[in-house]
């Protein structure tokens, strides 16, 4: 008798102590459900609220052509002196920063980039670089301002131990880009293919209870829809398939540089911008801010804000942004990522591809032009990011388009490769690892004891 207790009690110690029953699980559970909301709502806001900045952005350059010469100069290096000391953190993608704080488990350094603080003025610092015209976008900040809520609650509620915390940036990366976008299926590949590299088992459910509920908000909200509309291009396997090999190599070795040019230790920031970034940083960025100015003369609608409508433009045969768009944009691209001002490359990004996808069009009058544009934004993303999985599956969400799926797999696959030759290192990657290095020497340097005199 004693033996068949024994044999119950265990029983029922098993069943109460299994994670659907356990009060620790439920509490956690419950504080990813409440941040995925949390998140979703924030991204709908900085959504629209970024629209908004653009907008009047637009309004007040109608005034005038010498408008923006007065306002985004001053707004560059306004935005660079406000995030020279407590908002360093807030400079530019945010998408580096959450990467850093996935790797390293210091509390101290997690929340030096991920506090509330720095989530609210990575939002607020983003809408003034819009207001000011910059060429930047907000999704990547979306993912760094999703992180930081979902980090910040799990430690309010008592999970900052090292492993649960980094559990909570990985979704709250994941639930921005899903939500920012509207692309649930892209968040979870982002997570694993860009934030993570690995896809823990444990993690699997969490991770995608926070992408849907973040996904439920934003589509409760605004409605189902596709960011770029829903585009019926087609690629049909024969000649016209030589876009898929023109747009990787392209869209690879023009990204690859890209990207190349953005990493403060590459080839683009060293010798004397380097020094000129260095000593009069402020100074620097109002050039780049002019920069960006005296490019968009050149461009027929600007080269100001995300490039959304440019791009959607394009993409569905319609708009003049002219053929010298792809790579003016590119270039205003960089001036803004040069000055160090808060704002993403996602949306940018996929206007140089769409301008540059137009360009090749024009050599392929066989083919599907909306098609051949599509691909550009494709392959240039993946040359960008060296993320071929996560920029196929964004543009076929962005364009609720499943006909592209294998051109445009194939076109990412190739311009990850050819973008490896001119940039070794993954953008993103490379700026998450200059800031580890940062800290580890800061760390080293504290640690070090004073010389003796």
């Amino acid at each position: 008798m004693s033996d068949r207790r024994a044999r119950i009690a265990a029983r029922f110690e098993r069943v109460t102590n299994h994670d659907w029953l356990s009060p620790t699980q439920w509490r956690r559970r419950i504080v990813f459900w409440v941040g995925a909301i949390v998140v979703g709502l924030a991204a709908v806001l900085f959504a629209r609220a970024a629209d908004f900045a653009s907008e009047a952005f637009r309004g007040m350059a109608a005034y005038g052509r010498w408008v923006p010469f007065l306002v985004t100069p001053s707004m560059f290096a306004l935005l660079c002196w406000l995030t020279q000391g407590a908002l360093k953190a807030t400079r530019g993608s945010g998408i580096p920063q959450a990467i850093a704080a996935l790797k390293v488990e210091d509390d101290g350094f997690r929340s030096r980039l991920l506090a509330l603080r720095v989530a609210a003025g990575k939002m607020a610092l983003t809408l003034a670089a819009l207001l000011g015209g910059a060429s930047v976008g907000r999704e990547g900040p979306t993912v760094h301002v999703g992180a930081g809520l979902l980090y910040s609650l799990g430690r309010r509620f008592g999970f900052d131990e090292p492993a649960a915390a980094g559990r909570f940036i990985l979704a709250g990366s994941a639930a921005g880009l899903a939500a920012a976008f509207n692309t649930p299926l892209a968040g979870v590949v982002f997570a694993i293919e860009e934030m993570s590299g690995t896809f823990e088992h444990r993690m699997s459910g969490t991770l995608l209870t926070a992408v849907i509920v973040a996904g439920v908000v934003s589509l409760g909200i605004l409605g189902n829809y596709a960011y770029f509309g829903d585009i019926s291009a087609a690629l049909p396997l024969g000649r016209a398939w030589i876009a898929v090999l023109l747009t990787g190599v392209v869209g690879g070795l023009a990204g690859g540089l890209f990207a190349r040019l953005i990493i403060p230790s590459a080839t683009g920031m060293r010798g004397v911008l380097g020094r000129l970034r260095a000593r009069q940083p402020v100074v620097f960025a109002a050039a780049c801010g002019l920069a960006l100015v005296l490019l968009s003369q050149l461009s027929a609608g600007g080269l100001y804000g995300t490039g959304y409508a440019q791009a959607r433009d394009i993409l569905q045969g319609h708009g003049d942004a002219g053929p010298l768009f792809g790579a003016l944009k590119f270039l205003g691209n960089i001036a803004s990522s040069w000055a160090g001002i808060p704002g993403g490359i996602f949306s940018p990004a996929l206007a140089v591809g769409a301008g540059l996808g137009g360009n090749i069009a024009h050599f392929l009058p066989g083919a599907d032009a909306s098609a051949v544009v599509l691909l550009g934004m494709s392959a240039y993303l993946a040359g960008v990011t060296q993320a071929p999985l996560t920029s196929a599956v964004i543009s076929l969400e962005l364009t609720a388009n499943h006909q592209m799926a294998l051109p445009i797999m194939a076109a990412c696959l190739l311009a990850r490769a050819v973008s490896a030759l001119v940039c070794r290192v993954p953008v993103y990657k490379a700026m998450a690892d200059a800031l580890i290095a940062q800290y580890a020497a800061e760390r080293d340097g504290a640690a070090r004891p004073p010389s003796a005199p």
